[in-house]
């Protein structure tokens, strides 16, 4: 069914992929890439998203962003980009959907702690780990282990990787080899991601109380439209004008975005996805946008992720994880069966698949399971 007709040239066609690791028939009602999207939210590892911590671990609050609100505004906002600048629109939305479903429980502190336990077993990162469980460990389809999906959403969901384990992945791992870019598409929703997770965690950290208004107000991009938001709504306070003015933000960006891409297409002239992947990165921020977007990164980094209160919160999440890992391969008879280590199988192979069940928790199940396994009273024996 041909519903890419009016995509541009460049865009990331069905008829032109580089296909599915296994032959399928195509689907009768939907293209290539809405079949990836469609696979993709109903695949058990989107479900436990809801549960896996963004900045704010799951039982803080109700209304913090989680990796699920996370990734749903991701591909929201690269639906908008993609619409503006005739890309695949399916295609964006499945890279966008799938792009955290690596992600361990507790975010970037249960990374970091898996990635030392698993440091002489070749580490961990979660775009590897979203990979890897889109390939082999979703298990759906009779026919094949992974969810199946194209090539081109399989190279978008890894947007980092070093050489030595491009050399490891095939095809997919190729454009690292020879330095080459992704689909446009797939560079939307590496920019998408940022803009959302940007965003939103300036209203999570504003509603938490670890930011402040006044502080706020020293960044350059939110101060410039919360004074335009004032000149239209000068009476507006509260969480209103805090939305308000994330949403002009929000806005700008995009704008910004969508204008200096097309230029930047328009000068490169590309006439297939080939010519996009030769060419330097196309989509991008024009430079006031993207120094004024690196520097309310800095802001966050410096004054929300590295609050102390967060610092807390992450050093328990470290704990957490590092017991679990070292218990489960102390004593692997304490896995569940779907865990079970093989006699037969390598060391490594072994802290594989414990990491493979450690990153597949969600936050509260991780928190649980550690109690569970380290609490002696009479309720979590």
């Amino acid at each position: 069914m041909n519903k890419e007709t009016s995509l541009a040239s460049y865009a990331a066609h069905s008829a032109t992929s580089r296909g599915r690791l296994f032959s399928e028939a195509a689907p009768a009602t939907r293209t290539e890439f809405q079949r990836d999207r469609d696979r993709i939210i109903h695949c058990t590892a989107f479900r436990r998203l809801e549960y896996k911590t963004q900045v704010f671990v799951n039982h803080e609050g109700d209304l913090f962003r989680t990796r699920l609100t996370h990734s749903i505004e991701v591909a929201q906002i690269a639906r908008s980009i993609a619409r503006n600048l005739r890309l695949n629109e399916d295609l964006v939305e499945a890279i966008s959907l799938a792009h955290d479903l690596g992600h361990t429980p507790f975010g970037h502190a249960g990374q970091d702690a898996l990635n030392a336990c698993m440091e002489q077993y070749g580490g961990f990162e979660h775009n590897l780990q979203s990979l890897r469980l889109i390939d082999k460990l979703e298990q759906r389809y009779g026919a094949f282990d992974g969810l199946n999906l194209m090539f081109e959403t399989r190279e978008g969901v890894l947007k980092h990787c070093s050489l030595t384990n491009a050399k490891k992945l095939g095809d997919v791992g190729q454009r690292f080899i020879l330095r080459q870019q992704p689909t446009l598409e797939a560079q939307v929703a590496n920019l998408a991601d940022e803009i959302a997770y940007n965003n939103h965690d300036i209203d999570d950290g504003l509603r938490s109380g670890l930011l402040t208004l006044d502080q706020m107000m020293q960044v350059d991009l939110y101060a410039r439209h919360n004074h335009e938001m004032a000149k239209v709504f000068p009476d507006l306070t509260g969480r209103r004008a805090i939305n308000e003015t994330v949403r002009r933000m929000i806005n700008a960006l995009i704008n910004d975005l969508i204008q200096t891409s097309s230029q930047r297409v328009a000068d490169a002239k590309p006439q297939t996805v080939d010519d996009v992947r030769a060419a330097p990165p196309l989509i991008a921020f024009s430079e006031t946008m993207a120094h004024e977007a690196l520097e309310l990164k800095r802001f966050l980094r410096e004054n929300l992720y590295r609050h102390y209160l967060v610092n807390r919160m992450t050093s328990k999440a470290k704990r957490i994880v590092a017991d679990l890992f070292n218990c489960f391969i102390n004593e692997p008879n304490l896995l569940p069966p779907d865990y079970q280590l093989a006699p037969t199988m390598t060391q490594s192979d072994q802290a594989r698949q414990v990491a493979d069940y450690i990153a597949g928790m969600t936050d509260r199940y991780a928190i649980r399971e550690h109690r569970r396994l380290f609490m002696v009273d009479e309720a979590h024996i």
